[in-house]
Protein backbone atom coordinates (compact mmCIF):
# COMPACT_ATOMS: atom_id res chain seq x y z
CA UNK A 1 0.00 0.00 0.00
CA UNK A 2 1.30 3.31 -1.30
CA UNK A 3 1.22 6.37 1.16
CA UNK A 4 3.91 9.18 0.23
CA UNK A 5 5.38 8.93 -3.27
CA UNK A 6 7.05 11.63 -5.08
CA UNK A 7 6.27 13.57 -8.44
CA UNK A 8 9.31 15.92 -9.15
CA UNK A 9 10.52 17.93 -5.86
CA UNK A 10 7.20 16.94 -3.79
CA UNK A 11 6.45 14.22 -1.79
CA UNK A 12 2.65 13.34 -2.34
CA UNK A 13 0.22 12.11 -0.20
CA UNK A 14 -2.23 9.54 -0.93
CA UNK A 15 -4.70 8.62 1.49
CA UNK A 16 -8.20 7.99 -0.44
CA UNK A 17 -9.28 6.24 -3.15
CA UNK A 18 -12.77 8.12 -2.90
CA UNK A 19 -13.77 10.62 -5.21
CA UNK A 20 -17.25 12.36 -6.08
CA UNK A 21 -15.71 12.49 -9.56
CA UNK A 22 -14.85 10.09 -12.58
CA UNK A 23 -13.94 12.17 -14.94
CA UNK A 24 -12.61 10.53 -18.40
CA UNK A 25 -9.06 11.84 -18.21
CA UNK A 26 -8.18 10.81 -15.11
CA UNK A 27 -4.79 8.96 -14.34
CA UNK A 28 -6.40 6.32 -12.21
CA UNK A 29 -8.11 5.07 -15.30
CA UNK A 30 -4.75 4.19 -17.41
CA UNK A 31 -2.12 3.63 -14.46
CA UNK A 32 -1.61 2.44 -11.24
CA UNK A 33 1.13 4.27 -10.89
CA UNK A 34 2.37 7.60 -10.96
CA UNK A 35 5.97 9.35 -9.47
CA UNK A 36 7.45 6.88 -7.71
CA UNK A 37 4.74 4.98 -6.67
CA UNK A 38 3.92 1.38 -8.14
CA UNK A 39 0.64 1.07 -7.15
CA UNK A 40 -1.69 3.78 -5.74
CA UNK A 41 -4.87 1.87 -5.17
CA UNK A 42 -5.93 1.32 -1.40
CA UNK A 43 -6.51 -1.72 0.10
CA UNK A 44 -8.18 -0.27 3.15
CA UNK A 45 -7.76 3.70 3.67
CA UNK A 46 -4.48 4.30 6.29
CA UNK A 47 -5.62 5.96 9.49
CA UNK A 48 -3.84 9.44 10.42
CA UNK A 49 -1.57 8.30 12.59
CA UNK A 50 -0.11 5.59 9.94
CA UNK A 51 -0.35 8.37 7.25
CA UNK A 52 1.73 10.90 9.93
CA UNK A 53 4.45 8.21 10.72
CA UNK A 54 4.56 7.02 6.75
CA UNK A 55 5.27 11.16 5.96
CA UNK A 56 7.93 11.06 8.57
CA UNK A 57 10.02 8.36 7.17
CA UNK A 58 11.38 10.90 4.56
CA UNK A 59 13.88 13.61 4.75
CA UNK A 60 12.17 17.02 4.41
CA UNK A 61 15.32 18.71 3.25
CA UNK A 62 14.74 16.47 -0.34
CA UNK A 63 11.30 18.40 -1.08
CA UNK A 64 10.63 21.65 -1.93
CA UNK A 65 6.13 20.82 -0.62
CA UNK A 66 4.18 18.35 0.83
CA UNK A 67 0.85 17.50 -1.82
CA UNK A 68 -2.06 15.85 -0.72
CA UNK A 69 -3.15 14.24 -3.68
CA UNK A 70 -2.94 10.60 -4.78
CA UNK A 71 -6.07 8.09 -6.47
CA UNK A 72 -8.68 9.66 -4.87
CA UNK A 73 -10.09 13.44 -3.27
CA UNK A 74 -8.27 14.40 -0.24
CA UNK A 75 -11.07 16.49 1.07
CA UNK A 76 -13.15 13.07 1.42
CA UNK A 77 -11.38 12.61 4.39
CA UNK A 78 -11.45 16.12 5.40
CA UNK A 79 -10.78 15.50 9.32
CA UNK A 80 -7.72 13.65 9.38
CA UNK A 81 -6.75 15.96 6.41
CA UNK A 82 -6.76 18.95 8.88
CA UNK A 83 -5.67 16.63 12.02
CA UNK A 84 -2.41 15.82 9.20
CA UNK A 85 -2.05 19.49 8.14
CA UNK A 86 -2.01 20.64 12.04
CA UNK A 87 0.56 18.23 12.90
CA UNK A 88 2.94 18.64 10.05
CA UNK A 89 2.89 22.27 10.58
CA UNK A 90 4.53 21.86 13.94
CA UNK A 91 6.99 19.51 12.92
CA UNK A 92 7.67 20.36 9.07
CA UNK A 93 9.58 23.21 7.07
CA UNK A 94 7.74 22.83 4.01
CA UNK A 95 4.88 24.22 2.10
CA UNK A 96 1.53 22.06 2.15
CA UNK A 97 -0.26 21.84 -1.28
CA UNK A 98 -3.65 20.40 -1.57
CA UNK A 99 -4.67 19.19 -4.82
CA UNK A 100 -8.49 19.09 -4.53
CA UNK A 101 -11.92 18.90 -6.95
CA UNK A 102 -13.24 21.39 -4.93
CA UNK A 103 -16.12 19.23 -3.35
CA UNK A 104 -15.27 19.84 -0.02
CA UNK A 105 -18.34 21.84 0.97
CA UNK A 106 -20.81 19.51 -1.23
CA UNK A 107 -18.95 16.48 0.69
CA UNK A 108 -19.58 18.00 4.14
CA UNK A 109 -22.57 19.94 3.55
CA UNK A 110 -21.04 22.78 5.21
CA UNK A 111 -18.59 25.85 4.25
CA UNK A 112 -15.22 24.14 4.86
CA UNK A 113 -13.09 26.68 3.91
CA UNK A 114 -12.52 28.26 6.94
CA UNK A 115 -10.79 25.57 8.03
CA UNK A 116 -7.81 25.71 5.78
CA UNK A 117 -6.50 28.91 7.70
CA UNK A 118 -2.81 28.84 8.53
CA UNK A 119 -2.70 24.56 7.61
CA UNK A 120 -2.36 24.98 3.76
CA UNK A 121 -0.04 26.86 1.74
CA UNK A 122 -1.49 26.48 -1.56
CA UNK A 123 -4.84 24.85 -3.38
CA UNK A 124 -4.81 23.62 -6.58
CA UNK A 125 -8.62 23.34 -7.81
CA UNK A 126 -9.59 21.40 -10.68
CA UNK A 127 -11.50 23.71 -12.72
CA UNK A 128 -11.82 21.08 -15.68
CA UNK A 129 -14.42 23.01 -17.40
CA UNK A 130 -16.33 26.57 -18.84
CA UNK A 131 -19.92 25.54 -17.73
CA UNK A 132 -21.60 23.12 -15.82
CA UNK A 133 -22.66 21.19 -19.06
CA UNK A 134 -19.64 20.36 -20.14
CA UNK A 135 -18.33 19.82 -16.96
CA UNK A 136 -20.95 17.12 -16.18
CA UNK A 137 -19.87 15.53 -20.07
CA UNK A 138 -16.23 15.55 -19.08
CA UNK A 139 -16.39 14.45 -14.92
CA UNK A 140 -19.38 12.63 -14.22
CA UNK A 141 -19.94 14.47 -10.92
CA UNK A 142 -21.84 12.48 -8.30
CA UNK A 143 -22.84 15.86 -7.30
CA UNK A 144 -24.98 16.48 -11.09
CA UNK A 145 -26.82 19.54 -10.53
CA UNK A 146 -24.33 21.26 -7.87
CA UNK A 147 -20.98 19.77 -8.62
CA UNK A 148 -19.64 22.70 -11.06
CA UNK A 149 -21.25 25.46 -9.07
CA UNK A 150 -19.84 23.60 -5.81
CA UNK A 151 -16.15 23.94 -7.34
CA UNK A 152 -16.78 28.00 -7.72
CA UNK A 153 -18.08 28.53 -4.33
CA UNK A 154 -14.93 26.44 -2.78
CA UNK A 155 -12.78 27.88 -4.68
CA UNK A 156 -14.27 32.03 -3.87
CA UNK A 157 -14.20 31.16 -0.69
CA UNK A 158 -10.93 29.53 -0.02
CA UNK A 159 -9.18 32.25 -1.56
CA UNK A 160 -9.64 34.18 1.68
CA UNK A 161 -7.96 31.78 4.00
CA UNK A 162 -5.46 30.16 1.96
CA UNK A 163 -2.75 32.28 0.73
CA UNK A 164 -2.25 30.73 -2.91
CA UNK A 165 -5.36 29.70 -5.19
CA UNK A 166 -5.21 28.19 -8.46
CA UNK A 167 -7.83 26.75 -10.97
CA UNK A 168 -6.40 24.05 -13.15
CA UNK A 169 -7.39 22.07 -16.10
CA UNK A 170 -6.29 19.35 -18.28
CA UNK A 171 -4.44 20.06 -21.38
CA UNK A 172 -6.40 19.27 -24.52
CA UNK A 173 -9.50 17.93 -22.80
CA UNK A 174 -11.50 21.69 -22.48
CA UNK A 175 -11.38 25.01 -24.17
CA UNK A 176 -8.58 26.12 -22.02
CA UNK A 177 -9.42 29.80 -23.32
CA UNK A 178 -13.35 29.88 -22.11
CA UNK A 179 -11.56 28.27 -18.75
CA UNK A 180 -9.25 31.17 -18.48
CA UNK A 181 -11.84 33.62 -18.79
CA UNK A 182 -13.70 31.94 -15.62
CA UNK A 183 -10.46 31.79 -13.70
CA UNK A 184 -10.00 35.71 -14.16
CA UNK A 185 -13.54 36.43 -13.39
CA UNK A 186 -12.74 35.56 -10.19
CA UNK A 187 -9.30 36.93 -9.73
CA UNK A 188 -7.77 33.32 -10.01
CA UNK A 189 -4.79 32.06 -12.07
CA UNK A 190 -5.60 28.91 -14.40
CA UNK A 191 -2.76 26.38 -14.65
CA UNK A 192 -2.73 23.63 -17.67
CA UNK A 193 -1.59 20.77 -16.26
Amino acid sequence: MTITYRVGSGLYINMTNRCTNDCEFCIRKYSDSVGTADNLWLDVEPSREEVLEDILKHNFSEYEELVFCGYGEPTARLDELIWLCAELKKICPLPIRVNTNGHANLIAGYDTTPLFTNLVDRMSISLNAPNMDEYNRICNPAFKNTGYHGVLTFAESVKNYVPDVVLSVVGGTTDEERCRQVAEKMGLPLRVR
